[in-house]
């Protein structure tokens, strides 16, 4: 099977975890645009989303759902969402979309994180992605000093051959070179650093389910 037709199968097999009369958290990228348009065959049983980026809400909106403000509902039962990389024990990379703020807000805001992804995806160790982190722009020089001080080596995210905007007003650094063993402390200790909106590990909030598509089909994984 092709890495989208896999897509397609955990995108389809996450309706399962959608309830029914209420708001769901959507997450950014590829594969969660395979659940949007599965979710489009249940809009009438979804009274809204919380989306995470500009561009998730643009596609509800198209299948007809509301797209809803975090601060305009209380806890969500489930958010949805992709990673690029997710470790056996359910913490994620993510961020190659440049949503990575707003998806922790609203995994924060969620009792579940479901992650939909394809198997290659699932590392043991984090970090062969290069790892987003949503930065200040003033602060952008000395953050690549602290994390050469780590051993990995940052770059500011480009777009048409400029820094990339966020749909926060921020830039991003992508950092290569870590292998982060401890997701955990790693995410606390980066989260403090003057300048850093937010790093993309997502340990704190860590997927509680991952869908994974393989060529046999979607395997379960549980955390």
């Amino acid at each position: 099977m092709t890495q989208d037709e896999l897509k397609t199968l955990v995108g389809q097999a996450a309706l399962h975890y959608v309830t029914p009369g209420e708001v769901v958290g959507v997450g950014t990228g590829s594969t969660v645009n395979k659940f949007i348009e599965a979710l489009a065959t249940m809009k009438d049983r979804v009274p809204g989303a919380v989306s995470s980026s500009e561009a998730s809400t643009a596609r509800l909106k198209a299948i007809g759902i509301p797209v809803l403000e975090a601060n305009e509902v209380g806890e969500l039962s489930v958010y949805i969402d992709g990673a690029d990389e997710i470790d056996p024990r359910g913490h994620m990379v993510k961020g190659g979309g440049a949503a990575l703020t707003r998806e922790k807000i609203v995994a924060a805001q969620s009792r579940r994180f479901v992650c939909i992804a394809d198997e290659s995806k699932l590392v043991q160790t984090l970090g062969a992605f290069p790892l987003p982190v949503e930065v200040i722009p003033m602060a952008t020089a000395r953050l690549v000093c602290q994390f050469a001080a780590l051993g990995g080596q940052a770059r500011v995210r480009l777009k048409d051959g400029q820094a990339l905007v966020t749909d926060n007003g921020q830039h991003i650094l992508d950092v290569t070179g870590l292998r982060i063993t401890d997701p955990l402390a790693f995410e606390s200790e980066v989260n403090q650093w003057p300048g850093v909106v937010t790093v993309g590990v997502f340990a704190h909030q860590k997927a509680v389910v991952c869908l994974l598509g393989t060529p046999a089909g979607v395997k379960t994984l549980n955390f």
